[in-house]
């Protein structure tokens, strides 16, 4: 356990480790020294700042470099000001890849002002060849270069990069490894994400995450326990489970078990009160699931459903591996089990091949399921992908139209549909003051909905009963219920 390792009695004079994760705290060690000479030199400590593109993997990806760079001893700083720049890239869309190339322009002015600064780049676009041919030609003053399989290694290679002074470059294709118990640092201290499982193996013919991601491989369910009770011992109390599947959990472990047999495990840690995951697959997601989730007194009632197209031929093209009436079955069997259920999910517009009949389909789906919401995207070429040398492209005009019929189609849906909880009073978890009102806080509640209601910051982390006075579309004004009680802490 890594709070339990002092780093400062660690022989950096020594051979390292060739076990992990010690080998990865000794250079951790190494790093530190570096640090405290930097201190001494300058009059100050080096600062440090990771953006991060992308998915909720990437964000906790992100955490883990966080936690990783406070042992180092670096202190957290702006982008604008840090010694340290770190870009946790994403690739999903072709505009995900030409944003960090903007960003890495605006930096090269700093870097030959100051060469002491240091710029990692790591994440699913390192694993493209072709980004990291492009950034050895092109951009030569990047540090260090890593993919989304060795992440664990970031000490590692920012000490190699500390004693060699040239650019790093550590790309896997892919691995089976799984290191347990390095740092990191949440966002929240009452919430926090947790990886169950890393790749996929569903191979939809649009998405490169397989190939940047690597095949799937599913962490040891008492290490995910272990680390989600640890977590609850340090005051959170919502996870959210994390996999680009959640719903395949458990094929490769040695002795298989499914995700519904994870979650009662984990409904079992005393002080967490909510359980969350994303995300799941319509063709994994098992009766044994439904049952779980409408048994249990901690899954959120939130459910991301992609559903990606309403089309059979499509979904068929896009190998997604069900049909729209299979999707429709078992959003029906959902409701069943789950009444007061939000669905959620994703899109995809302008897929190649896809006709007007085909995009009608869709909005025949969105109108029988009525989501809460919905992430609605334009088709993205990838190259690498099957879906990207498909014939019948479909022209920018005709999709533009569609996007546009989908998006108010979807808002009309949700706005109705998010309206029905109005008047009611419930359970919210604060997490911030309000972005618009600073005399607000935000919370979400169990459906995963927004609410905003006046409150001071010493209610974040903790649990309100509100009452939902006005729904605004995709969150709600409300008002705590028992205001004075409040004042008086009358809050869990």
């Amino acid at each position: 356990m890594y709070q339990e390792i002092d780093l400062d009695k660690i022989d950096i004079h020594a051979e390292p480790p060739t076990e992990e994760p010690a080998r990865q705290f000794y250079f951790m060690a190494k790093c530190r020294e570096w640090v405290r000479e930097f201190e001494e030199e300058n009059g100050r400590v080096p600062t440090a700042c990771v953006t991060t593109f992308g998915c909720q993997m990437n964000a906790r990806d992100s955490e883990k470099l966080r936690g990783i760079l406070r042992e180092m001893g670096y202190e957290a700083a702006s982008e604008e000001r840090a010694d340290f720049v770190i870009y946790n890239t994403c690739t999903v869309r072709e505009n995900a890849n030409t944003r960090v190339y903007g960003r890495l322009g605006q930096l090269k002015p700093r870097k030959k002002k100051y060469p002491h600064m240091m710029i990692g780049l790591c994440g699913c676009m390192m694993q493209e060849p072709e980004v990291v041919e492009k950034l050895k030609k092109s951009y030569r003053f990047v540090d260090i270069i890593f993919g989304t399989h060795n992440i664990y290694k970031f000490a590692e290679l920012t000490a190699t990069r500390l004693m060699s002074e040239r650019m790093v470059i550590d790309i896997w294709k892919d691995t089976d490894r799984i290191v347990e118990d390095l740092p990191n640092k949440r966002k929240y201290d009452f919430k926090s994400g947790v990886n169950i499982m890393f790749g996929c193996n569903n191979f939809c013919s649009y998405c490169i995450v397989p190939y940047v991601r690597g095949r799937e491989r599913s962490r040891d369910p008492k290490a995910i326990v272990r680390e989600i009770e640890r977590l609850a011992a340090d005051g959170v109390s919502e996870v959210m489970l994390l996999g680009q599947n959640v719903n395949s959990y458990g094929k490769t472990l040695d002795t298989p078990m499914t995700f519904a047999e994870l979650l009662k495990e984990i409904e079992k840690v005393e002080g967490i009160r909510r359980i969350r995951f994303m995300t799941s697959h319509p063709k994994d997601l098992s009766d044994e699931l439904i049952e779980v989730m409408k048994n249990s007194k901690k899954i959120c009632k939130h459910l991301h459903l992609p559903v990606q197209s309403g089309s059979t031929d499509i979904l068929a093209k896009m190998n997604r591996r069900y049909t729209k009436e299979q999707y429709l079955e078992l959003v029906s069997k959902i409701r069943a089990a789950v009444p007061d259920i939000s669905l959620t999910t994703d899109i995809i517009v302008g897929f190649p091949g896809e006709t007007e009949e085909d995009f009608e389909e869709t909005l025949d789906v969105v109108r029988k399921v009525r989501y809460d919401s919905a992430f609605t995207f334009i088709y993205s070429k990838r190259t690498g992908t099957p879906a990207a040398v498909m014939e019948d492209q479909i022209p920018e005009s005709v999709i533009k139209n569609r996007f546009d019929r989908l998006l108010k189609e979807v808002q009309e849906i949700a706005a109705k549909a998010c309206k029905v909880h109005e008047g009611t009073v419930q359970e919210v978890l604060v997490e911030d003051v309000c972005d618009h009102d600073p005399e607000m806080v935000t919370g979400r509640l169990s459906n995963n909905l927004l609410v905003h209601f006046y409150g001071g910051k010493e209610l974040i982390g903790r649990y309100a009963d509100v009452e939902l006075k006005e729904c605004r579309g995709f969150y709600y004004i409300g008002e705590a219920a028992g205001m004075p009680d409040i004042m008086r802490g009358n809050v869990c």
